[in-house]
């Protein structure tokens, strides 16, 4: 789990690396501009950033994807796998709109950027691009760190994933739950358009036996986690 930090903001975001011998995979990319802090924390982490072999997007909102026309740009002209579902893919790609970003806040959040940036994440995202070079299942398991199981979580998004590390007992939750101070929540309801939906997605995680949980937004949670999980489901 990396704590990413964003700039103009005390909170952290938490991207979340899974390796093995072969190299790993990001699990979403922060905000434009996050690249090199990512690639910093990596090395942190005493992994070699050059062993990138792909990113996995758990959904669309752009303090996930943010930043990944950078990393497609940087891999040119290899390329880069990347894994998304496809109930988001046509606005990773571009094709359609994001759907909590206006197109008038797009066009703000490009004018803030340096000038250098602009046109990069521009045309990464014009329709012309198919950045999303996989699209994942509801039950797959993709070949990384031992095993990572995708859980379609959709309600914060209609293509919105969870990720389960089976070595590990891990799930990576994106924004499917949240940690409010040392509480683990369910979703954030100002972000959750279908909201009924995210709450019935909670129900999907009694399947696995989980030791911790990563919250996009505010980190670890490894106490009594499925009766913690089993609470908020109830609730819902």
């Amino acid at each position: 789990m990396l704590e990413l930090s964003v700039p103009g903001r005390d909170s952290l975001l938490h991207p979340t690396v899974i390796y093995d011998e072969s190299g790993y995979v990001l699990i979403d990319t922060g905000m434009p501009g996050s690249r090199d802090s990512i690639i910093g924390l990596i090395v942190q982490a005493g992994l070699e950033p050059d062993k990138l072999r792909g990113i996995i997007l758990t959904h669309q909102d752009i303090d996930h994807i943010g930043s990944l026309p950078f990393w497609l740009s940087a891999a040119k002209p290899a390329g880069l796998d990347v894994y998304a579902h496809e109930g988001d893919r046509n606005a990773i790609d571009g094709n359609e709109p994001l759907l909590k970003v206006s197109p008038e806040r797009m066009a703000g959040l490009i004018e803030a950027m340096p000038e250098s940036m602009r046109e990069t994440f521009r045309s990464f995202f014009s329709g012309d691009n198919a950045n999303v070079t996989h699209t994942v299942e509801d039950g797959e398991t993709l070949p990384f760190g031992g095993g990572l199981k995708v859980i379609h979580t959709p309600g914060h998004t209609p293509g919105h994933i969870s990720l389960y590390h089976e070595a590990s007992r891990t799930l990576i939750a994106g924004d499917a739950m949240v940690m409010n101070g040392s509480e683990l929540s369910g979703p954030n309801p100002p972000f959750t358009p279908n909201l009924q939906q995210a709450h019935e997605s909670l129900r999907k995680f009694a399947a696995y036996p989980i030791d911790n949980v990563i919250c996009y937004h505010g980190g670890q949670y490894s106490r009594d986690v499925n009766k913690r999980i089993a609470e908020l489901a109830e609730q819902a």
